[in-house]
């Protein structure tokens, strides 16, 4: 499960073409192997895709979608030795697997369950709401963190802007998500391919609800019923790239983020990493391709105005240490301790070039226990939630975890990074609503600068234990721990 969400808390803790782009006579590809999923990744002034067709097919593979405007292919075949034949020709610059289990294979991965509230207790909570909260707000200590509850008061936002959540399915069927639920920018890309079907978008009974609670924390109505999203007034749709198993592949991932430069959609959330590794090394050919097809996806997303927004991740990693031990990949075979070197091992989508990477903060402002950090690479903060044994709210909210929107109409607690780049994306949709014509590096520019400062802990030991648990470097304006500081909402909302 490649979630971004802490649901339990962490301690801190031979050539196919040849050089005339004809393909040679070859001996049929071997097929001897369980089907497994790729990419092949096409050479600048190669995206008229034919020629690597043809040779994708004698090589043993079956094109599932290509998507020639980036120069991806998605393909599935039984060569055991397809990625490392396709890498040999004319016009292909890299190409790897997307996986290491078969098609076929399941996860028995548990995302955990929410901690969600008795009636009795969401009457309580109810019954603490002032003029203007709607009934659950009182538990939101998250939205006065950014200053969202003062912004509201000025703008909701604009109905003209979308928030896409690439994630694990959007319930929209949900009270406090149905009025602003964009249906025209929904889709299900598991697989690699858009699914348009009605509902297709929904996750399954058994499904992560994750996707519904980030969906609710960026644009659930302000109505009158349960919660307020940070900006309760723009559309949210659902793009969902998990499988039923829980996996966020690159096949996935990169349908998601062109369907969503293609659909209208101002503002994409990324509360994950792409499966199997969490660290993707450009050092290992495979991997490579992986960081290659998504690095291509984001790109050509914000080249169509797309602002992308990713979580940071909860292992309290320092993103910019020389090593960093990985104990959890390939997480849909056998994982194992692999020590990476994270200037060439990169978490993706959140450490790609031009993504805004988010870490977490707590109640009182500190960095989350569990969130990764890093000076350079997190651009900025917002509210993820942390153990109320280390960040307790100030009443009449009693958790410090985020609540929001579950599917069936219900509604609970969720932590993590996950939790914190919602926050974040529902700023940047506020701020294309106060903007509407702003480019996505305006956008980000603005985020950045009407962030609020916030300077480092000295020391950070946030269990209070004696020892320092993380390392902040930089200054008061932009540090390792919250980049440019913690979102404004309010700001942005201000002409």
């Amino acid at each position: 499960m490649a979630l971004t969400t802490a649901l339990a808390f962490l301690p801190v803790t031979a050539n196919a073409l040849g050089r005339d782009g004809h393909a040679p006579a070859a001996a049929p590809a071997a097929a001897d192997g369980p089907s497994m999923s790729y990419v092949v990744n096409t050479r600048p002034g190669h995206h008229d895709s034919s020629r690597v067709r043809k040779a994708i097919a004698e090589a043993g593979g079956t094109v599932v979608v290509a998507y020639d405007r980036i120069g991806v292919i998605v393909v599935h075949s039984a060569n055991p030795d397809f990625a490392k034949t396709i890498r040999t020709v004319r016009g292909v610059a890299s190409a790897g697997a997307t996986r290491t289990a078969p098609l076929s294979a399941q996860s028995t991965t548990d995302v955990g369950t929410p901690h969600m509230l008795t009636e009795r207790e969401e009457k309580a909570a109810a019954a603490k709401a002032t003029a203007g909260q709607d009934p659950l707000e009182p538990l939101q200590w998250d939205l006065p963190a950014i200053k969202a509850d003062k912004a509201h008061e000025k703008s909701l936002g604009s109905p003209k802007v979308t928030v896409g959540v690439i994630d694990t399915g959007v319930d929209d069927t949900h009270p406090d998500l149905a009025p602003n639920f964009d249906r025209t920018a929904s889709v299900n890309c598991v697989g690699g391919k858009p699914d348009t079907s009605d509902g297709a978008w929904r996750p399954g009974t058994h499904e992560s609800p994750h996707g519904t609670h980030v969906a609710g924390e960026i644009a659930a109505a302000k109505n009158g019923v349960g919660v307020t999203g940070v900006a309760p007034g723009v559309k949210v749709s659902g793009i969902k790239v998990s499988t039923t198993a829980g996996f966020f592949y690159t096949e996935a991932v990169v349908c998601g983020f062109v369907w969503a430069a293609e659909h209208g959609v101002d503002v994409t959330n990324n509360s994950y990493y792409t499966d199997p590794w969490y660290f993707n090394c450009t050092t290992d050919p495979d991997q490579k391709a992986l960081v290659d097809s998504i690095t291509r996806a984001t790109r050509y997303a914000e080249r169509r105005g797309v602002v992308n927004v990713a979580a940071a991740g909860n292992e309290n990693y320092d993103l910019t240490a020389d090593s960093i031990t990985d104990p959890s990949s390939p997480n849909d075979t056998t994982p194992g301790n692999r020590e990476v070197d994270p200037s060439v091992c990169l978490d993706i989508p959140t450490q790609l070039p031009g993504v805004v990477t988010v870490s977490a903060t707590g109640a009182k402002g500190l960095k989350s226990s569990f969130s990764n950090y890093g000076l350079g690479v997190v651009d900025i903060a917002a509210p993820g939630g942390d153990s109320t044994a280390y960040q307790k709210p100030e009443p009449p909210a009693t958790s410090g975890l985020i609540y929001n929107t579950l599917p069936g109409g219900k509604y609970g607690y969720m932590a993590g990074t996950s939790m914190a780049s919602p926050h974040v994306a529902g700023v940047a949709a506020l701020i294309k609503s106060t903007h509407p014509y702003a480019s996505a590096r305006q956008v980000k520019s603005l985020l950045a600068h009407q962030a609020d400062d916030t300077v480092c802990p000295t020391p950070y030991d946030i269990d209070g234990d004696g020892t320092v648990d993380a390392v902040c470097e930089g200054d008061e304006r932009y540090n390792g721990f919250y980049g440019a500081g913690i979102a404004d909402a309010l700001d942005a909302v201000r002409k």
